[in-house]
């Protein structure tokens, strides 16, 4: 059986922990290992987690939760860490205040992880909620069904919260600490680039597989997170095409 690892970076987060960690509870498949990567918070977030390892360890329901709590320096640094810990065949990013869009996401993602050859990537959609878990909208981006490394000439079309990817390949690549809003962009590049070279195949679930909370760090930061992504787009397609896209992106807007 495949064993999904889900990695939750937190750092006071009491606000916003319990969504996630009730959405991991509810997850019926049975092989999961949770690592929740603290950058020592100082408020209930630590009191909160321990709770929910307590929780989860009583219902014997097959989850694994391990919990650290250290200072870091940032939330990609923690994203490396949790990395290195993970065991399972197949990790996915699921931080403070996003969850899974229901209870039988990471069945199906088991299903398809476990066909050969296995993938490197299994994807899929996004729904887009508020901070009360309300459904706003669907992720104006989607997935396309064929997915490589240069589809996101085209901006983030997976966001990284339903971007689940093979562990052995994930532990070759990790988050260029230089950025700090828009690391994820260039980590997700990089590992398709990596499943290309390899021939691994990357596989779309054709489902919505997260909600994401609409005000993280990326939106909280967005100036600062374009002009990262023009760098990391540049340091992938080069200036030329990276400019181009970028009045495509502005035209896209505009009409839409």
């Amino acid at each position: 059986m495949i064993k999904i690892t889900v990695i939750t970076v937190t750092y006071n987060a009491e606000h916003v922990f319990a969504r996630t960690a009730e959405s991991v509870l509810q997850q019926e498949y049975p092989h999961v290992e949770h690592l929740i990567i603290d950058g020592a918070s100082g408020d209930k977030t630590l009191s909160m987690a321990y709770a929910y390892k307590m929780r989860s360890d009583e219902l014997h329901n097959g989850h694994e939760v391990l919990l650290t709590s250290e200072p870091d320096e940032g939330i990609y640094d923690a994203m490396n860490k949790g990395i290195k810990q993970a065991t399972g065949e197949f990790l996915v990013f699921m931080n403070a205040g996003d969850c899974f869009h229901d209870s039988h996401v990471l069945q199906r993602v088991a299903d398809l992880a476990a066909s050969s050859p296995m993938p490197a990537v299994v994807y899929g959609d996004t729904d887009v909620v508020d901070d009360d878990g309300n459904f706003l909208c669907h992720r104006r981006l989607s997935p396309p069904e064929v997915l490589g490394w240069r589809s996101f000439r085209k901006g983030m079309l997976v966001c990284h919260q339903a971007f689940y990817v093979n562990s052995r390949l994930a532990k070759t690549v990790s988050y260029d600490l230089r950025y700090r809003y828009s690391a994820d962009v260039d980590w997700c590049i990089r590992v398709m680039k990596e499943a290309e070279q390899k021939y691994m195949p990357m596989v779309n679930a054709h489902a919505v597989l997260a909600n994401y909370l609409r005000e993280g760090q990326t939106t909280l930061h967005h100036r600062e997170s374009l002009k990262e992504r023009f760098r990391v787009m540049r340091c992938h397609y080069g200036l030329l095409t990276t400019v181009f896209m970028h009045v495509w992106f502005v035209f896209r807007a505009f009409f839409k």
